[in-house]
């Protein structure tokens, strides 16, 4: 095993759901800006944001960015 600054050096784990694209053409920007502003003028309370996070989720799965599966999966409900 490597040392690095006199430690050893740990071994990094995979993202959870694994590494999907960035969205490199922008495909789903205007519904991400839509959601940061939303929640800026929420003070950071994601809550009333939930359909834009929906409807970014969406656009990446439609856009094939993402894998598809069930929002309530997710953790958003309908």
């Amino acid at each position: 095993m490597s040392q690095a600054f006199g430690g050893p050096r740990s071994q990094a784990k995979a993202p959870e759901k694994g590494v999907f694209p960035l969205d490199h053409f922008q495909e789903c920007k205007k519904i991400a800006d839509a959601y940061l502003v939303c929640v800026n003028q929420h003070d950071g309370n994601t809550g009333p944001c939930q359909e834009l996070s929906k409807q970014y989720l969406k656009c990446r799965m439609d856009k094939n960015l993402m894998a598809k599966q069930d929002l309530q999966e997710l953790g958003l409900k309908d």
